[in-house]
């Protein structure tokens, strides 16, 4: 478990996975995340359960690129709403990215949210994330199958804040 100041990071487990399930169907999540059922394992990610005062608040996953030649870790993360706008999610990510480069030993982490989900773009760069370039066409939105352009942040070691 990874503990911060207003929050802790706990292995994702099934258990977990119905208060996920429900957090990433609300409309404001819904509008950025695939339908998943997070009851089942991601034999892909590494999954996180976001936990403040003790409830299931969200989830933060990574994947890492494991060729010496270009090793990083790239992230994702969905928040309950009810809890926006308190730096929780910004405060997940910078637990994860610190323990990514100190235990793992990355030296870079990205981020690719929708281009135009600007609340977590603002969220990122808080975190000390910079915008590398749009990845055009890069998703496809599952409400209407449109592709849509994502942006591509990175943050390295070196400019971590604090």
């Amino acid at each position: 478990m990874l503990t911060g100041e207003r929050l802790a990071l706990r292995p994702w487990g099934p258990a977990d996975g119905p208060e996920l399930n429900r957090i990433v169907a609300l409309p404001e999540v819904a509008r950025w995340w695939a339908p998943e059922d997070f009851t089942r394992a991601d034999d892909e990610a590494c999954r996180y359960t976001i936990v403040v005062e003790g409830a299931v608040r969200g989830l933060v996953q990574f994947y890492e690129e494991t060729d010496p030649d270009y090793r990083h870790a790239m992230l994702d993360i969905f928040l309950d709403p009810a809890v926006r706008g308190r730096g929780l999610g910004v405060e997940a990510v910078l637990l994860l990215i610190r323990w990514l480069f100190e235990a793992r030993g990355h030296h870079r982490v990205t981020i690719d949210p929708a281009l135009d989900n600007e609340a977590a773009i603002r969220a990122y760069e808080k975190a000390g994330f910079r915008r590398v370039g749009v990845l055009r066409e890069f998703w496809r939105d599952h409400a209407d199958g449109v592709w849509r352009d994502g942006l591509l942040l990175d943050l390295l070691r070196r400019d971590l804040p604090g």
